[in-house]
């Protein structure tokens, strides 16, 4: 069923301050693009204010001081996260079953908490507990002696090595590998001898994990990913790697074992980290940067480039990259110059 609200509704709901047609009716959200006109929309800043005057959207949500005239506009302090709850409001998930599958496979002392739904095809291992209104998707395999939260979302195919322990409120999209063996070996007498995995993986609360991302066990003790962390798609987390609270790690990142990630970094896509780096809190690594083994990365710094150099020295050298062509132009006729001198002295 569709739902409705005014505008003056909607403002309530997101603690806004409303202006303009406050009885209109509101159905749905859409971008500046396509949205029409019972639909809400947002713009970031005032640069998109041009954009959202053109568009035909009945809504829009912007901050205060943006000059938006004539048009009905509900005043919040961050538009993007308000948009994000008026989505909430116009298209609440679908409704879950609590239920376990027929075709569930579960195994001896099983703790199972009220409310939990189980997939078809799913296999859950011994001593295994999960908490109340968690949902396990189709063909996920829970190994032995893991724990899951309360109101965790597994998607299906999602793999929980034995031992490892989530909190609550995590989401794990569908492929992700938790716990399996970190990439650990010992050369010895001309050939490669595996290093054994006995740790374990600790995911904390309101966390969230991208499709086909990969998380390893600690070769001894435990790699953690710390509360609210978000991780993208295609992440390669290695083995005794500790990560901090409220960290963002877009896609195709490689962090290498032992790293530690404190609170607040941000990693863009493709970011290479080497072995046993530090990432202090609240540091930014640019795209396809590489950090180098047991490098230390400050602070509140943003690195770029590889190796990663703190961002205006990174623009610098590119800077000066860019100028090398123009500089070979003034300095090889010179050079010529000497160059015949020296054959016409010979």
């Amino acid at each position: 069923m569709m739902t409705k609200k005014t505008v003056q509704d909607l403002a309530r709901w997101l603690a806004g301050e409303p202006e303009g047609e406050l009885d209109k009716l509101l159905s749905g959200v859409q971008s500046l693009e396509t949205a029409g006109e019972t639909d809400v929309s947002f713009l970031e800043s005032e640069r998109n204010a041009a954009q959202a005057m053109a568009s035909r959207a009945g809504c829009l949500l912007a901050s205060p001081g943006v000059a938006l005239p004539g048009r009905t506009v509900i005043r919040v302090r961050n538009p993007r996260y308000a948009i994000a709850r008026a989505i909430e409001l116009f298209h609440p998930l679908p409704s879950r079953q609590s239920a376990i599958h027929s075709t569930a496979v579960i195994s001896k002392n099983v703790k199972i908490g009220p409310d939990v739904a189980i997939g078809p095809l799913s296999f859950i291992g011994e001593e295994v507990r999960i908490g109340a209104r968690t949902s396990i998707g189709a063909g996920c395999v829970i190994g032995d002696r893991v724990v899951l939260g309360e109101d965790c979302v597994l998607h299906p195919r999602v793999s929980l090595y034995p031992g490892v322990r989530i909190g609550s409120r995590v989401i794990l999209h569908s492929g992700c590998v938790i716990g399996s063996d970190g990439f650990g070996y010992v050369f010895e007498e001309g050939r490669y001898h595996k290093f054994p995995q006995v740790g374990t993986v600790e995911i904390a609360d309101d966390v969230e994990i991208g499709a086909n991302t990969t998380i390893d066990r600690a070769a001894l003790g435990v790699t953690r990913i710390g509360r609210g962390t978000k991780i993208d798609n295609l992440v390669q987390v290695g083995h005794n790697v500790q990560i901090g609270e409220n960290c963002v790690i877009a896609a195709l990142v490689g962090i290498s074992g032992s790293v530690v990630i404190e609170d607040n970094v941000v990693i863009a896509g493709q970011v290479g980290i080497g072995d046993h780096a530090r990432v202090e809190k609240a540091a930014v690594l640019g795209g396809q940067c590489g950090i180098l083994p047991h490098k230390v990365i400050r602070a509140g710094q943003t690195v770029w480039g590889t190796p990663a150099r703190p961002l205006q020295e990174h623009l610098k050298q590119q800077a000066l990259l860019a100028r090398l062509s123009r500089i070979e132009k003034r300095v090889k006729p010179s050079s010529q110059v000497k160059d015949e001198k020296h054959q016409r002295s010979g």
